[in-house]
């Protein structure tokens, strides 16, 4: 029971920190509340990972910088960073503290930099993502569509846990991934934990996704048992790298070879190389890949849901709204 308690507790202390926030920009000067120096401070020690360093940017002794933080620490009730011998970390609840204290920030400097400093700076649009080309593709009409002249772009295609982390700390306005019925529990558990919603974009079944010099490259559809000999190849998850966080379906299946790699052209070279494969949606996007390059249906009831994560209650910005009307035209290029 005191698990839960305290878990309540410490949402409801997030939620609180989250509304003092926002009204910082009307009380960031005001004695006994959050100020705004503080939440930079936050973010530099953060950044340098150690009090000594960020003490030097911030040309301010250790001593003060330190004072200021434990004050903030006390005041919103939970602990940003854990102190040890070997330097300090930054704890769960001070992760999501900071993607708070950034927004503030970065919100500020842009009232700063456009209504008193004069100067005209780009709006900032971030998405993360699976290995998924098409979700590339999207990102890439988008920026076409709007230019680089008055937005500032950048696309993450990282790990599963980072895809989830990144919407959760701000760093990414959209998160791009896929459930399916074996690991839809886990992650739904996880989006919730975090404050974030998944919104489906598109079903697709699984295929196999191989070069167009492959031995089964002429099937029409593939068995899994006729892939025995073949190597699988897998996007690596690192530390996360529990079947639920997998990329790749049919995860927990013993696979007799098994190729795990970082990036897409990796995959690509060993798909060449060694006549490797990977489960993928078939979404095919040639323009990206090149056209030596087909998905073939593999013999599964399968269905991966691939959708985007959103941080709970936030609007989507124009340009995030532009870039999801790209990918929702790939619901057309799903193979049947």
């Amino acid at each position: 029971m005191s698990c839960k308690v305290t878990s309540f507790s410490c949402l409801y202390n997030l939620y609180k920190l989250r509304e003092r926030c926002i009204f910082l920009f009307l009380c960031f000067g005001k004695e006994n509340d959050m100020t705004l120096v503080q939440l930079k401070y936050v973010i530099t020690v953060a950044k340098a990972k150690s009090m000594n360093e960020a003490s030097k940017k911030l040309f301010i002794s250790q001593p003060s910088l330190s004072s200021a933080i434990k004050e903030l620490e006390e005041e919103i009730g939970i602990e940003i960073f854990k102190r040890t011998n070997r330097g300090i970390s930054i704890t769960a609840e001070g992760e999501e503290f900071l993607g708070y204290a950034r927004q503030v920030v970065e919100q500020y400097e842009l009232i700063e930099s456009k209504y008193i400093e004069k100067e005209k700076i780009k709006k900032k649009f971030s998405v993360s993502m699976q290995h998924y080309t098409f979700a590339v593709n999207a990102f890439v009409e988008m920026v076409k569509q709007f230019g680089m002249d008055e937005y500032e772009f950048a696309i993450h295609e990282t790990k599963t846990y980072e895809v989830i982390e990144d919407v959760k700390n701000c760093k990414s306005e959209i998160g791009i991934l896929y459930i399916n019925e074996f690991n839809r529990k886990v992650l739904t558990k996880l989006f919730h934990e975090y404050g974030l919603e998944f919104h489906q974009i598109l079903d697709c079944s699984i295929y196999v996704y191989m070069w167009k010099g492959h031995p089964l490259a002429s099937k029409k559809e593939i068995q899994l048992e006729e892939l025995t000999e073949y190597p699988c190849l897998s996007f690596d998850q690192g530390t996360y790298n529990s079947f639920y966080f997998a990329e790749e379906v049919l995860s927990t299946y013993n696979y007799k070879r098994l190729i795990k790699a970082n990036d897409r052209a990796t995959l690509l070279n060993l798909m060449v190389g060694l006549n490797g494969y990977t489960l993928c949606s078939g979404i095919i996007c040639e323009e990206l890949n090149g056209e030596d390059y087909c998905a073939v249906k593999l013999k599964s009831n399968e269905i991966m849901t691939i959708g985007y994560l959103a941080r709970k209650g936030m609007t989507i910005s124009r340009l995030g709204k532009k870039y999801l009307e790209e990918l929702e035209k790939y619901k057309y290029y799903v193979l049947k």
